[in-house]
């Protein structure tokens, strides 16, 4: 793993330094409610279970390299109960006999080309009377039957034809292997309930995924895994459809450390907001700020020392801390345990410092949560939260814009605002379907170039840092889906319909994000574009940054 960096950041007369947290560990971005066993009893004769009975967490008894050629838990049942055997090939054939039955009655109606003589419309009509009365005499009251029989034929031989084009095209499409063009069509095979194809692009992908793969082969185990969940669950079991055996507090706080250490995003979010923060209480005395997810407390270390490097003295400094039992359950305890960490750094800074808990989601905070003093200056961190809590399609209470009114009504100096940039929030499945798959592509492609593909720490990472959001994503309708992400667009008109204008980012906050980059093996770009940071990989745009007042 990549050694990590000391990295001085200046704004002004202050500075800040970006390195490994030694008296806070780091934060990841939480994902959700604890996932529950589930259990389904299901009487169709085709049915869904989750590949995989338990998620544990990697062992170094295990093999570090899972074959490409199958899915990543060795020991799962198999995924799918088969009605009857539907290989694509049978499936051809046994539409060509079809629509050739159908060819060889097209004679009933007849046609001019069969005769070399021109029949008039009179002799035709007068011809096809005549061929219904023999048919009545054949026939009886049945003749009409014959009819019936040759209209319905033709008219399904057209759906016949397009069925067996699309299996063609899809035979085509494994043969090439093309695993993202795979995902999708199972995808939109989910999407109809198109069982058929389903059960077959279930198996066929089960080929190819792999938690040890390529990026796009371990991004498809998890993938598919949220396809097969949300065939095997509806409603409120959703979310629940996968047997997850939970790593305990410290394992899943490892874990985030080291997504926060071997990738800059987390800290490309802190250390924007928080030099918006210092920028704006560069001459104010006591400072209030509101953090809607205190998380781990990793984001105010680097504030803290930075504050206490003025030359003035440092500020009094209070932070309100937002928790939510994801949180709680990631660092072993409750958000007190926060407050006891940053006020012991504090202290050792030589900076006054006081912390009040607020124990509640950010969904369910209300104004009175809040002790509002009219001498400090207040800061309102909003950094990689605001798209777990639900707005006007999910709630109608629309707590999302009701955050950004009660942050208004704080008259705060500033607002920060660090969001992922892609849209997920109101979407149809399928449009994210995809954009999940290609955001997390570029995700698993940053991973990919610091990290070993059988390393184990990589392993547990993706499996219990990010898989949870994209099964969340894919596999969740309603409130039980709590990843909603908008584009930074979507945000500005939010903030704008609460009454706030732009804050310009400070220039040294974009030169002091350069050389925090700069230390990161890999292709990550940095954008300052109308008034907001955009860090990305690969010219994809993944982290947006801006600020408000």
């Amino acid at each position: 793993m990549q050694t990590s960096q000391k990295h001085e950041i200046s704004f002004g007369c202050d500075t800040f330094y970006v390195e490994p947290v030694q008296n806070i560990e780091s934060y990841c971005l939480p994902s959700g409610e604890n996932l529950d066993n589930y259990s389904s009893s299901d009487n169709s004769s085709r049915t869904f279970y989750p590949s995989h009975q338990t998620l544990e967490p990697y062992s170094a008894h295990e093999s570090a390299s899972t074959s490409n050629n199958s899915f990543p838990y060795q020991n799962s049942p198999t995924t799918l109960s088969f009605s009857r055997n539907n290989s694509p090939v049978s499936k051809l054939e046994s539409n060509s006999r079809v629509i050739s039955q159908q060819n060889s009655l097209e004679f009933v109606n007849g046609s001019p080309e069969d005769d070399d003589s021109y029949l008039t419309q009179h002799d035709f009509d007068d011809l096809r009377h005549k061929i219904q009365e023999l048919k009545s005499a054949m026939l009886g009251p049945n003749a009409d039957m014959l009819d019936l029989y040759d209209t319905e034929i033709r008219e399904e031989s057209g759906s016949f034809s397009l069925e067996a084009e699309n299996w063609k095209r899809n035979v085509e499409m494994v043969s090439r292997g093309d695993l993202k063009e795979m995902l999708y069509t199972c995808a939109k095979a989910v999407a109809v309930n198109d069982m058929d194809t389903i059960e077959w692009m279930v198996t066929e992908l089960r080929k190819i995924v792999s938690i040890s793969g390529s990026p796009i082969q371990r991004l498809g185990a998890y993938m598919l895994e949220a396809l097969v969940s949300r065939m095997a669950s509806s409603g409120s079991t959703i979310y629940k459809s996968l047997k997850c055996s939970e790593p305990t507090g410290n394992e899943l706080l490892s874990y985030m450390h080291v997504l926060y250490e071997i990738c800059p995003y987390f800290k490309f979010g802190y250390m924007s907001a928080n030099g918006a923060i210092a920028e704006a209480m560069k001459d104010e005395s006591e400072i209030h700020i509101i953090d809607f997810q205190i998380a781990q407390g990793t984001q105010w270390v680097s504030l803290i020392q930075a504050l206490a490097r003025r030359p003035e003295g440092p500020p009094k400094i209070r932070i309100t801390g937002i928790d939510d039992s994801y949180s709680a359950y990631a660092r072993g305890g409750g958000v007190d345990i926060v407050g006891e960490r940053l006020s012991a750094l504090a202290q050792s800074c030589h900076v006054p410092f006081e912390f009040h808990a607020v124990r509640v989601s950010a969904s369910e905070v209300q104004l009175e949560d809040f002790e509002l003093r009219p001498y400090e200056a207040v800061a309102v961190n909003f950094a990689i939260m605001l798209h777990h809590v639900p707005d006007e399609t999910v709630n109608i209470h629309n707590h999302r814009d009701r955050l950004l009114h009660l942050a208004k009504y704080f008259a705060p100096k500033v607002v920060t605002l660090v969001e992922q940039e892609f849209n997920t929030n109101n979407a149809p499945f399928l449009q994210r379907f995809a954009e999940t798959m290609n955001y997390y592509s570029a995700v698993y492609e940053s991973i990919d170039v610091v990290l070993p593909r059988d390393h184990k720490e990589r392993i547990n990472v993706e499996q219990h840092c990010l898989a949870r959001e994209v099964v969340n994503l894919v596999a969740c309708e309603g409130e039980e889906r709590v990843e909603r992400h908008e584009l930074l667009t979507k945000w500005k008109t939010r903030f704008a319909r609460a009454g706030f204008t732009p804050y310009p980012l400070s220039s040294f906050i974009n030169s002091s994000i350069k050389n925090l980059l700069d230390s990161y093996r890999g292709h990550y770009t940095l954008e300052e574009r109308d008034g907001a940071l955009y860090l990305g990989w690969m010219n994809q745009a993944l982290i947006a940054s801006c600020a408000w007042r």
